[in-house]
């Protein structure tokens, strides 16, 4: 009986550790080339608003982070840096800087979804049309499987 427990334990924590790693390592596995550096540079050259990912955030640890220079132009939001890697992420404009889940959630009805990030070193995700940059002033990665903030620039 003892050793029937012992290996019932040892096998689920294993699967455990396994699912997490899965998890963790997946999106780096099935995401796409990031877009090279000169494009990015060539976004943020048209960019109208420019801002900056910080690790120090409230929200922000080990797991998740963003860092680098966002740029907000008339067709794109593009990132020249890093995110932590996750699954799910996606691009929002905010009416108000948020650092934490507990100030996004609140918000996140009024915020616009800009789209997916599918890469995380450098990024470009193309705005929808008709999308008012003045009606917001910050910049959102979120998880949405987990919901968990990763990081926000804001940009005016």
């Amino acid at each position: 009986m003892k050793k029937a427990l012992l290996l019932f334990v040892s096998h689920a924590v294993v699967a455990i550790i396994g699912f997490g790693a899965g998890v963790y390592v997946l999106p780096i596995l099935v995401a796409p080339p990031a877009p090279d550096a000169g494009e990015v540079r060539a976004l943020a050259s048209k960019a109208r608003f420019t801002a900056q990912f910080r690790r120090d955030l409230a929200g922000s640890d080990a797991l998740h982070w963003g860092e680098g220079t966002v740029s907000v132009g008339p067709d794109a939001i593009s990132l020249m840096g890093r995110l932590a890697p996750g699954p799910d992420y996606k691009l929002y404009l905010s009416p108000a800087f948020v650092q934490t889940e507990a100030e996004f959630l609140p918000l996140k009805n009024r915020m616009l979804r800009v789209g997916d990030v599918k890469t995380f070193e450098n990024f470009v995700v193309p705005l929808p049309a008709g999308a008012d940059l003045t009606a917001y002033n910050t910049v959102v990665v979120w998880c949405e499987t987990f919901k968990e903030f990763i990081s926000a620039a804001q940009y005016r």
